[in-house]
């Protein structure tokens, strides 16, 4: 098992989303979160005084597969998030030593949300 954590453009959530489910991926869960990377700080104003975002609004999905299913959710993260701009995002892959479905107590595998 392995845990996946991407780290995505907001504004491509939607297109994420539609291809995991569209690869059969529906386990997922999303947070905001800001980060900086190789992108560039952004000069802003506001209310007359200007100031530097160097920290960029992202979205964290953090999706729990089986081995084999690892290459295809990641091939999906990847086709829906790439715009070939920096700032693009991320793919962390994580060794998942295990996972425990609180309403059933599954454990591992069983407690995985089903790719199909």
């Amino acid at each position: 098992m392995k845990l996946l954590t991407a780290i995505v453009r907001p504004e491509r959530v939607t297109e994420v989303k539609e291809e995991l489910l569209r690869s059969g991926i529906k386990g997922v869960t999303l947070g905001r979160v800001s980060g900086h990377g190789g992108e560039e700080p952004v000069r802003e104003r506001y209310r007359g005084s200007e100031y530097i975002v160097e920290f960029h609004d992202k979205v964290e999905l953090r999706i729990a597969v089986e081995d084999q299913n690892v290459e295809a959710t990641i091939q999906a993260i990847v086709r829906a998030a790439r715009t070939g701009a920096i700032g693009d995002g991320k793919i962390f892959v994580q060794p998942l030593e295990g996972v425990v479905r609180i309403r059933s107590g599954e454990r591992d595998e069983l407690a995985i949300t089903p790719v199909g």
